[in-house]
């Protein structure tokens, strides 16, 4: 299993819709996107009708398989048991989560979305989860189910958990600057790369700006 590849700065935990684009497009431009230090990627549990989920995942894998980022699936415990898939992300807490065997054995990853509810973060810290990822930061059609979180929120986190804290939702790289200042690992991305006519300069865009946030330069 592999672990958060986390920075030493900030990092960019990457978030793919597997029915954005045809398989045919799409796997190729992952080839591209996947050569960066990202800190993990993520499959949105949003497949098209009669998609191969299975198949799909499994590509995935393949794909990241020279990289030190790991490959989570969205809500799916079924596809933890595609080969090599390193851990799930959770869009909610489930009720029965203590009799969920995959969870139990936890050698897999487990990251949560999370809002303005400073008690869901606590349990999650409890539980002993490995991230959470604020939603939604600022306003996206993305994520059109998540309340704006307040940056109160965020800061409140820090003191409550050393878990890694991400921010998604609605991130442009002119809001770096201003999240800078927040408790956070890393934000994460869907439409700021995936949607944009050419998504490998989209991402190389965060990148440059994060370094520029750090007076660094990252030749890639």
């Amino acid at each position: 299993m592999k672990k958060l590849n986390l920075k030493a700065d900030k990092s960019i935990y990457l978030v793919i819709d597997p029915s954005d684009k045809p398989e045919a497009v799409l796997f190729p431009i992952l080839e591209q996107l996947f050569t960066f230090p990202l800190a993990a990627v993520q499959i949105w549990d949003h497949f098209g009708e009669g998609q191969d989920e299975v198949a799909f995942t499994s590509k995935v894998v393949e794909l990241a398989s020279a990289y030190n980022f790991p490959i989570l699936v969205n809500n799916r415990w079924d596809l933890l048991k595609v080969e090599n898939v390193d851990g799930i992300h959770l869009d909610s807490l489930p009720s029965d989560l203590s009799s969920i065997s995959a969870f139990s054995v936890k050698n897999h990853l487990v990251g949560l979305t999370v809002n303005n509810d400073l008690e869901l973060i606590r349990q999650a810290d409890k539980l002993g989860m490995d991230y959470v990822s604020f939603c939604s930061v600022y306003p996206t059609k993305t994520t059109q189910h998540c309340d704006l979180v307040s940056f109160d929120s965020i800061r409140e986190a820090g003191k409550i958990t050393d878990m890694p804290l991400f921010l998604a939702g609605g991130i442009k790289t002119g809001h770096l600057t201003e999240l800078q200042s927040l408790p956070h690992s890393g934000i994460a991305l869907i439409s700021g790369v995936m949607q944009m006519e050419n998504p490998v300069a989209a991402l190389q865009n965060y990148f440059n700006h994060y370094n520029q946030n750090n007076d660094e330069i990252i030749n890639h």
